[in-house]
């Protein structure tokens, strides 16, 4: 899978809004066969910060992502909403979900 995070500082005065202001761009990229996961978080640290963690299944579904139409939408409606260019970290993984984090392990709680 590609998987991609990414760090968007927002403008203080969109950052409320942000959820609403890549609502469109989300739910279209959720929609799209190749995508296995698309999750905006909110840094505790710093209120206008957002990150975005997502993963499609492979080249090919990520170059899907970035020729398609609410892609290039969102590069024109979302870069007046922020304070700086977004920083990303990209990199291909051999599997195409989550592992578990062993050294945090829940007990079974049925």
């Amino acid at each position: 899978m590609i998987f991609i995070t990414a760090k968007f500082r927002v403008l203080p005065e969109s950052a409320e809004r942000w959820a609403e202001i890549t609502a469109d761009f989300t739910a279209a990229t959720r929609a799209e066969p190749g995508c296995l996961w698309f999750d905006w978080s909110r840094s505790l640290d710093d209120p206008a910060e957002y990150v975005l963690v997502e993963a499609f299944r492979d080249g090919e579904a990520g170059a899907a992502h970035v020729q398609s139409a609410h892609f290039e939408q969102a590069r024109r409606t979302l870069p007046p909403h922020l304070a700086e260019t977004p920083r990303i970290v990209n990199t291909t993984l051999d599997q195409d979900d989550w592992s578990e984090l062993g050294e945090m392990a829940v007990p079974d709680r049925a």
